[in-house]
């Protein structure tokens, strides 16, 4: 059984950004020859959050404005009040999707759907440095 931790660093823009990661964790798994396991992904900071989607454009864009109707950048919530950074709004978004996945892997692969990939999504106000912490466990070749 091997375990492996990494750390995968984007630079985000904030604001809904949406970033397909997909490629880099499958990276991490071939180069970790792990056959048969387990990846367990998970964002630090509380306005940002992982997901599974159809990473295309067309959805990407469907899902900013489905999270500007549901959670609102330009209303004022009780968060801003006591901090005064405006990004109460980042906090909620970041909440319905939460910090962490796991993904099994069967034969070197993670088993995700044919359309569906591994997407970080920034819900802050400004650009940011996020850290993903990638953990792979399982049987090697």
């Amino acid at each position: 059984m091997k375990i492996h931790t990494e750390k995968l660093v984007e630079k985000t823009r904030g604001f809904c950004d949406i970033i397909d990661i997909t490629a880099k964790v499958q990276e991490q798994v071939k180069k970790e020859k792990v056959q048969k396991g387990l990846a367990t992904l998970f964002v630090s900071g509380s306005t940002a959050a992982l997901t599974t989607l159809e990473y295309e454009p067309g959805l990407v864009e469907d899902m900013k404005e489905l999270l500007e109707r549901l959670i609102p950048a330009n209303k004022k919530y009780h968060h801003d009040d006591r901090w005064g950074d405006d990004n109460g709004f980042s906090h909620l978004r970041a909440s319905l999707f939460g910090p962490s996945l796991q993904i099994p892997i069967e034969s070197g692969r993670l088993l995700l759907g044919t359309w569906q990939q591994i997407v970080l999504l920034d819900f802050d106000n400004r650009p940011r440095t996020r850290e993903v912490a990638l953990q792979i466990m399982g049987e090697t070749e």
